[in-house]
């Protein structure tokens, strides 16, 4: 077995100002596997995840098997042994 991190990226509001300039939030993309190819979307609708193979939603963690975890981590994701 194997940990997945999914990956974040961190954003900012779009106002405007020193305030919010400074201002991050992370957000997570999500990772799913379509017909053999892997991808990342950012906001994914129920359509979209019932559509794909495996699904993992940004910003969680998940343990994953062994050949999961040899696919994401060719990929170069953050894949590690539990």
């Amino acid at each position: 077995m194997y940990k997945f991190v999914t990956p974040t990226v961190s954003e900012g509001p779009l106002s405007e100002g020193p305030l919010f300039s400074r201002y991050r939030m992370n957000k997570g993309v999500s990772v799913f596997r379509m017909g053999g190819e892997w991808y990342e979307m950012r906001y994914p609708t129920e359509d979209d995840i019932s559509a794909t193979d495996q699904f993992y939603r940004g910003g969680m963690t998940y343990e994953i098997e062994d050949d999961i975890a040899a696919e994401l981590l060719a990929l170069g994701y953050d894949v590690s042994p539990i």
